[in-house]
């Protein structure tokens, strides 16, 4: 057998990257592909944050064709730029292989958790922002938010085809909801 490991450059908890084991297994065995998921694991950051997450997979034949066909099917469901698959060989002493590949761009919207007047921590709903940008997004294809995280802030994860694109969607929000104020907005993929 032959493992792999899908490093996804996307900030999920470990609860959404276990979905997305599933749907990626369930996907494909659909295809008929003998590759299976043994797993996965979450890195954080010294702060707590999530910074990336990998899936493990077995197969039996590591072949261009079977490498293209998982990194294919990843990218259909969340495989931001700068992912990579790693490949390593049965063989000890043969080159571990680094694939690069990703077609999702990513933005972390971060609320202010301290700085803002305790009026609005008591009247305003993490939860109803976490609403409003889905509606404003529309639909997966422009993007979604694929996991959240509270630490210091609260982060809210979106991938999707364009980070402007998802960005200008949401800046009405952004701009008017009291509990948005003081928020940043980062490129994470």
């Amino acid at each position: 057998m032959i493992n792999l490991t899908i490093n996804l450059n996307a900030k999920l908890q470990p609860m959404h990257r276990h979905d997305l084991e599933d749907e990626l297994q369930e996907k494909l065995e659909k295809l008929g592909s003998t590759a299976a998921t043994t797993g996965g694991g979450t890195l954080q950051e010294p702060n707590g944050e999530i910074a990336s997450c990998d899936i493990e997979l077995q197969i039996t034949d590591d072949s261009e064709k079977n490498i293209k066909e998982i990194t294919e099917v990843i990218e259909t469901i969340l495989a931001p730029i700068g992912s990579k698959l790693i490949i390593y060989p049965e063989d000890e002493n043969a080159d571990v292989k680094k694939i690069p590949f990703g077609n999702h761009q990513g933005l972390g919207l971060y609320l202010n958790g301290k700085d803002l007047d305790n009026e609005i921590y008591k009247n305003c709903d993490v939860n109803f922002v976490y609403q409003e940008i889905e509606r404003l997004l529309g639909d997966f294809e422009i993007g979604h938010i694929t996991s959240y995280w509270e630490g210091e802030e609260t982060a809210l994860y979106l991938y999707g085809k364009s980070f402007d694109e998802m960005h200008n969607r949401i800046k009405p929000l952004l701009d008017d909801y009291p509990l948005c104020q003081k928020c940043r907005v980062v490129r994470i993929a």
